[in-house]
């Protein structure tokens, strides 16, 4: 059994890869049941790109907290992409590692690496973390 995490704003999503009949699972809700479809596009991204959904048989089960709807999607597919990654660099030979870690690279960057922007508190003296109050004099 393999796991990754994955993250994006509030949301952290971990995935377990495990050997088997090719499955998806999301908070144990199965990924046939997941609407709308470009949601499910989305998350399967990483899987379309590594090739692996024809060739070999494993079930994905994902658990995912915190954060919005969309965040949620992308700590999912996060978690996938380095799930596989793993799996890859443990079962493929030394030529084809970095060429599945190339491939995610130039699609979207972010199938690897966590997006560190987050939102800036709100502070005193404004209605947010940069604009304040207007001033009066009179």
């Amino acid at each position: 059994m393999i796991q990754a995490l994955g993250k994006k704003k509030n949301s952290i999503a971990i995935t377990h890869l495990k050997k088997g009949k090719f499955n998806i699972t999301i908070n144990n809700i199965p990924f046939n049941l997941i609407s709308p479809d470009y949601i499910k596009y989305k998350i399967l991204e990483p899987v379309y790109l590594s090739g692996v959904k024809s060739t070999l048989n494993f079930s994905l089960n994902t658990f995912v907290k915190g954060g919005g709807f969309i965040s949620r999607i992308y700590a999912i597919r996060q978690s996938i992409a380095k799930v596989l990654l793993k799996y890859y660099n443990n079962h493929l030979e030394k030529s084809n590692k970095n060429e599945l870690r190339l491939l995610f690279m130039h699609f979207d960057k972010h199938l690897l690496f966590r997006d560190t922007r987050v939102k800036q508190p709100k502070i005193y003296g404004g209605r947010g973390s940069k604009a304040r109050f207007q001033k009066s004099y009179r």
